[in-house]
């Protein structure tokens, strides 16, 4: 059978449908993946097809109005409106055809959730189906608050419900004049606001995520499956560089920092509220730069910097994790079992500090515009000295390794499809 999986984003939405793609692959399916045209390698990688989508989301999310967003975005959702069209215009249609066009003489498009609107429309095209998959949560539910949304707090169900559909509208608001202009262009009919909510209740949903972080609340349809995690296989063959090995035998574990594309537009101020903030918890630490440049060439001895590396190899070595809370670095984080400590800057990433700390598998996040040394110090001590979190994140490494999420999904998509 041929499938068609659409992703489009950062590294974190198109990792795990790289490693959805592969198990489809072992399974017989003949896979092709459509996603960013900066992201070929990395599948070809994968021995998955490639189809490029037009579009480089390193190069977005690097310029001014993307930096801008990184930093303020998530405070005023209808800023973030302006915003996220203003980056998306250029992109947005000629990923709708790229898509398209790959997902001719597919058999079923496999779509992240946060694009269902432009799964739907392509699938309606192809008269194929449609199933969806999300390292996030996307619908709406009475657990907890939906991801994006300003207060991650508890407030109660009824909170907890509202703030679901109005993230929905907000995503809708995002996309709708490209979705709607996308179908006109094929003669099908305007999508409303609340075809979003229909399409994600009415069409089979996988969660890329364990459901001993997120329990499948009772709210949710059966049609939204928790899967597990869709790790990447172990890569054997990845060494890390002599110098690295050398300074971790050289002393006690060190904190990982690292931010991936995240830095905002001073990296370098953050890089040395990093390094203060390392000195005063009187930890070692290594630095990951990342897209974003947050380079420190005045590192200390005690005080690692590079520009890359395995996080499965890495993370497990490391006391701590300090990262901006993505899906995927917040997940390789808990499969090592240890403690995160989560610096959000936009989109979801309060919404995955906040589960940590639920979790009592970290600190209370600290959100980027409350950062200080002192603050980050106190919150990597609290990490590494209680003995609470430190037992609560090996328990929660141990379940999550016990996992194999992508083998749960493809036998979902197999049952879903009747193979």
């Amino acid at each position: 059978m041929r499938v068609t999986v659409f992703a489009a984003g950062s590294r974190g939405d198109i990792q795990p449908c790289v490693m959805l793609g592969r198990g489809l692959q072992r399974a017989g399916f003949n896979v092709l993946l459509a996603a960013p045209e900066n992201f070929a390698n990395f599948v070809q990688e994968h021995d998955l097809c490639f189809h490029p989508l037009r579009g480089d989301v390193q190069q977005i999310m690097e310029s001014e109005t993307g930096r801008g967003f990184i930093e303020k975005g998530s405070a005023n959702l209808l800023q973030s409106i302006r915003a996220m069209r203003a980056l998306l215009g250029p992109v947005a249609l000629q990923m709708a055809e790229d898509a398209l066009e790959a997902s001719q003489g597919a058999e079923v498009l496999i779509s992240l959730a946060v694009f269902a609107t432009f799964g739907k429309s392509i699938a309606e095209i192809r008269h194929i189906p449609l199933l969806l998959v999300e390292p996030t949560p996307v619908l709406p539910t009475k657990a907890f608050p939906a991801p994006g949304w300003p207060v991650q707090r508890n407030l109660g169900s009824l909170h907890n419900r509202l703030s679901g559909h109005a993230m929905l509208r907000v995503l809708w608001q995002w996309y709708s004049p490209f979705v709607n202009s996308f179908r006109q262009r094929f003669g099908l009919p305007p999508f409303a606001a609340a075809s979003f909510y229909q399409i994600l209740t009415s069409i089979p949903l996988l969660g890329a995520y364990s459901n001993k972080v997120i329990p499948h609340p009772p709210d949710w349809p059966e049609s939204v499956q928790i899967t597990g995690y869709w790790f990447p296989e172990t890569n054997t063959e990845w060494q890390p560089a002599p110098e690295l090995e050398a300074f971790l035998d050289a002393g006690k574990p060190p904190i990982y920092v690292g931010f991936g594309s995240m830095a905002g537009r001073h990296p370098e101020h953050l890089a040395a509220v990093v390094l203060e903030a390392l000195a005063k918890s009187g930890q070692r630490g290594l630095l990951l730069t990342g897209w974003g440049g947050m380079h420190a060439p005045s590192a200390p001895d005690n005080v690692f910097v590079i520009d890359a590396a395995l996080h499965s190899w890495l993370f497990p070595r490391m006391a701590a994790v300090v990262h901006h809370g993505g899906a995927g670095t917040t997940a390789e984080g808990l499969r090592a079992g240890v403690p995160s400590v989560i610096l959000p800057f936009s989109f979801d990433q309060a919404f995955w500090g906040s589960r940590v700390k639920a979790l009592g598998v970290g600190p209370e996040p600290i959100p980027l515009k409350k950062l200080t040394a002192d603050r980050l110090a106190h919150a990597i001590s609290v990490a590494v000295t209680k003995p609470g979190i430190k037992q609560r994140s090996a328990s929660m490494g141990e379940a999550i390794r016990a996992e194999d999420g992508v083998d749960y999904a493809v036998r979902v998509i197999k049952e879903c499809l009747g193979v």
